[in-house]
Formats: C-alpha cells, structure tokens, sequence
C-alpha cells in the first residue's frame, strides 16, 4: 500500500525519500555521538576530581587523556595551563569550550535543511500535480473527477509525504537540541567547579 502511495505521489516523491533518508542517517550519528559523550561525562567527573586532589594536576590530565568526550577535552585545555594562572586556565577552558560546541552541534545545520527542505519539495509537488490535473481537463474537454484524479493524488500525496518527512525531522532536531544544551549546561557547571578548585588550591600540588 504505501509503495503504490509513494508510486502516485509522481517525481517529486523521490528527492522527499531521499532527504529523509539523509535525514536519518544523520539521526543515528547525533544519537551515538550525545549518548557517548553523556555517558563519558557522567564516569569522568567524579573521577577527575578525585584524582586532581588526591594525586595532583598530572594524574588529572591523564584521566582527561583516557576519556573521549566534549569535557574531557575542555578540562584537559585548562589543567594543562595551570601553572600560568587561573586567569589563562579560564580562557583555555573558554577557548576550548567553543570548539567543543561545534562538535556537539555538527550536523544539525543539515537536519535543519531537511525540515525546510522537504515541506518545500511537497508544496513544489502538488503545483505539479495541480498543473497535471488542469492540463488532462484541457485535454480531455471534461472535468469529471476520472480525468482530474490522477493529478489531484499526486498533488495531495507529494504535500503529505513532505510534510511527514518535515515534521519526524524536527521532533528528532528538537531532541537533539534539548540534549545539546544539557550537555552544555553540565559542562559550564563542571568547568566553574574545576576553576574554583584550582583556585583554592584543593588539590596535591608535584
């Protein structure tokens, strides 16, 4: 049933086919790359901080080095600069912070295209179909509803087809987003407490 949809909605059916599988691919790869990094984070915190005040800055930046994700790679940025002040630490973490945030975002600027892309296919499709559907009538001389439903289905089925595509797209982006932004979020509050535990000095020093 939904092939001989597919088959009805005319050309435009399958570059809309083609953006959502596009589109889902790019899903997957959001979906393992935030999993991972949350869960790297949720091990790497209390670790870190143990071995920063129990063995010192050096055993810190090796935990930093054995574990892959955004705030490993942030706080390794500033530990690996704490002899040259809070001052150059905090920007390090800065620094990195922002590069780290293009990581995290990659992709989504092409979830985005999907979600406007996709609608715009289906709209471009019905104008085709509705052209299809005027063009028999004039053929035919008659506008009875056999002459004009062929058009007609393609017109409404490319609209629907579009939108669907649109719509799963940008419940998956929002999701993305909203986990984005909580991984930011843990990453601001562990760097504020990484800086205010160099700065008092709760650590072992070599």
């Amino acid at each position: 049933m939904l092939i001989e949809l597919f088959n009805q909605g005319g050309p435009f059916m399958w570059p809309i086919l083609i953006l959502f599988v596009f589109g889902l691919m790019i899903c997957l790869e959001r979906v393992f790359t935030l999993t991972k990094a949350s869960l790297a984070t949720s091990r790497f915190i209390p670790k870190l901080n143990k071995a920063l005040k129990e063995d010192g800055v050096d055993a810190a930046l090796n935990v930093c080095k054995e574990t892959p994700g955004p705030i490993p790679e942030i706080f390794h940025a500033g530990l690996s600069r704490v002899e040259q002040g809070i001052e150059v630490v905090e920007k390090s973490i800065e620094n990195a912070g922002s590069v780290e945030m293009a990581f995290l975002e990659k992709g989504m600027i092409w979830l985005a295209t999907v979600i406007t892309v996709a609608p715009m296919l289906g709209f471009a499709g019905t104008v085709s179909g509705m052209v299809k559907a005027f063009q028999d009538i004039a053929a035919a001389n008659n506008i009875s509803p056999a002459v004009v439903a062929s058009g007609i289905s393609e017109a409404l089925l490319t609209t629907l087809f579009g939108l669907i595509v649109g719509i799963t797209i940008q419940i998956l982006y929002n999701l993305f987003t909203a986990r984005v932004d909580g991984i930011v979020i843990n990453m601001e509050e562990s760097s504020i407490n990484l800086i205010d535990t160099i700065a008092s000095e709760e650590y072992k020093k070599d």
